[in-house]
């Protein structure tokens, strides 16, 4: 196939662009800041502006941009974090739209925080949105692709899990303090972890690409969440250090604000049924076996 990238320098595109290469499909990156050199397409999602003529004739799109959410939530930066996805979701999906020959799929980048804070309940692709911040943006930057699903296109929302990777994501920032010694559970431990291996969300992507049967959301995350307390448990025992200082959840909160409460404190219990119910087969499905694939 011949398929374009969207934020493909970013932890996920870094592992599906080369796996594509690797299995013979031709991939060009959308590149923004500079002028575009071979196999790299010219676009400015601030702008609004995007180089339609070169994505004719591409078999599918996967749109993995959007600007990170770690930061304090002050106004401005939950702002720029919800246009960046939703306004860079609407350029791609318009463009497609409006194209003489049209890719057969558009693979989008989503977020389980579509789902809130759940508790313990058990969340599956049906599951309705919860509310809050996050789930705003989740489902605000969904309906972003519906130029391209009214126009034919098969549209996949991958709602992203925790991605585990010492190359970035949440498994990163713990690693310096818990190799320290000095990690411990967010809060009381009891909220929901869904992880999932990188190497699993960058084949859930290439899953979603070849697979028909799949449209809609699709939940990027492993079988098997656990608890925030098991997963300190866990990552301490693979490091073979203690996790003996718990976070006070009054702590996060004062320290990080609504985006502590949200990111760490906030939790989901979600289940892949979409990836199962087409016959994806994850590489990882317990938490030790991927951290310990991961950290080597």
């Amino acid at each position: 196939m011949r398929v374009a990238v969207t934020g493909a320098s970013g932890l996920i595109g870094r592992g599906l662009t080369p796996l594509l290469r690797g299995e013979g499909h031709e991939v060009a990156t959308l590149v923004r800041g500079r002028a575009p050199r071979a196999g790299e397409i010219a676009w400015d999602p601030a702008a609004g502006t995007i180089d339609a003529a070169a994505l004719e004739a591409f078999d599918a799109v996967v749109h993995l941009s959007g600007e990170s959410i770690a930061g304090r939530f002050t106004e401005a930066h939950k702002r720029t974090v919800k246009e960046s996805r939703v306004a860079s979701t609407r350029l791609v999906a318009q463009t497609l739209a409006n194209l003489s020959r049209k890719p057969a799929v558009l693979v989008c980048a989503s977020a389980i925080g579509f789902y809130g804070d759940r508790g313990d309940e058990s969340l599956d692709e049906d599951s309705p949105a919860g509310t809050g911040f996050l789930s705003e943006v989740c489902l605000a930057w969904e309906a972003a692709a519906d130029p391209a699903r009214a126009a034919g296109i098969r549209v996949c929302h991958v709602r992203v899990g925790m991605v585990l990777s010492k190359e970035g994501g949440a498994l990163k920032e713990l690693l310096t303090p818990f190799r320290l010694g000095a990690g411990g559970r967010l809060g009381d431990g009891r909220q929901f972890m869904s992880w999932i291996d990188h190497d699993d969300i960058v084949g859930a992507f290439r899953h979603c690409l070849l697979t028909e049967a799949l449209s809609g959301p699709v939940n990027g995350t492993g079988p098997a969440p656990v608890t925030n307390a098991d997963f300190t448990r866990v990552l301490a025992r693979v490091l073979h250090r203690p996790a003996i200082f718990p976070l006070p959840a009054p702590v996060i909160r004062g320290i990080f604000g609504e985006m502590g409460q949200a990111l760490l404190l906030d939790g989901a219990r979600v289940f892949p049924r979409a990836l199962e119910r087409t016959g994806y087969r994850f590489a990882f499905t317990d938490l030790e076996a991927s951290l310990r694939h991961q950290l080597g």
